[in-house]
């Protein structure tokens, strides 16, 4: 019977990690990686019965290539703090572990929860994700945002849903996307991106489209056109952002060229 580590990485999520502990009653171990909490939640998860590790803040996707290493069993069930599993999930899991694994990875479906509604279009359902997974043949990828799980072998799907609980308030998803735009600016210009002034004014629209119109977000009433919103303002952000570090960059590099200069005018 194969057994399972749960990893959770936090920081400062004393407000869920109880909930996500409670749905992990099918893992055989649950291992917290703690960035520096200052609310509490470190004790929370110890009294939840987590094994909690310190560490510094390292990236998600190297937190939880951390998070994994420290597991005590090959078999990682990965969850972000503000996730739970429902019912049939943790059932699937519990059947899957009376059997001889066939694949590498197993994802399932995610639904997410946006300002009191569960969003069922606008491209967030069934927005399947890769949690489970054999660390031998998997391992989490992703320099700044959107980290995810890539593995060596098949990878199937498993019944049920991980809930994902995002934003209580347009706040919360303002100041959400401030934090991504400027991990995904600094990713654009590290990678040597370069987008051109009409992609810059056209893809904020164009995303909003796309969210609204094309994946049905008007089904989703109005969270669907908050999000669809939202979705015009990472992007008008992020390029406002990558525009700001180009030049900054930029103006860095003829500053230090023309130093070079005036002291080679000096030999």
């Amino acid at each position: 019977m194969p057994q399972i580590s749960a990893t959770i990485i936090t920081l400062n999520e004393a407000k869920s990690i109880t909930r996500v502990i409670r749905s992990l009653s099918s893992a055989d171990e649950i291992v917290v990686v703690d960035a520096g909490s200052s609310d509490g939640t470190q004790q929370l998860a110890e009294s939840l019965g987590a094994r909690v590790i310190a560490h510094s803040w390292q990236g998600f996707a190297a937190q939880k290539n951390f998070a994994s290493r420290e597991a005590k069993y090959d078999w990682i069930l990965s969850l972000d703090a503000d996730e739970e599993l429902n019912a049939d999930v943790q059932a699937a899991i519990r059947e899957w572990k009376t059997t001889a694994p066939a694949a590498s990875g197993y994802r399932f479906a995610r639904r997410a929860r946006y300002l009191g509604r569960w969003i069922l279009h606008s491209g967030w359902y069934p927005d399947y994700k890769l949690r489970l997974f054999h660390r031998g043949a998997g391992r989490w990828v992703g320099d700044y945002v959107h980290e995810s799980v890539v593995v060596s072998g098949g990878v199937e799907t498993l019944p049920g849903e991980i809930l994902h609980y995002t934003c209580d308030s347009l706040d919360e998803h303002r100041q959400r996307i401030e934090f991504y735009t400027d991990l995904a600016a600094r990713e654009t210009l590290d990678r040597g991106e370069s987008p051109g002034f009409l992609r810059r004014l056209l893809a904020p629209g164009w995303v909003f489209v796309q969210s609204y119109f094309f994946r049905l977000g008007v089904l989703d009433g109005l969270q669907g056109l908050l999000i669809a919103s939202m979705a015009a303002r990472y992007v008008r952000r992020k390029y406002s952002k990558w525009v700001r570090l180009r030049n900054a960059e930029k103006a860095g590099r003829e500053t230090e060229s023309g130093r070079g200069q005036a002291a080679s005018g000096t030999r």
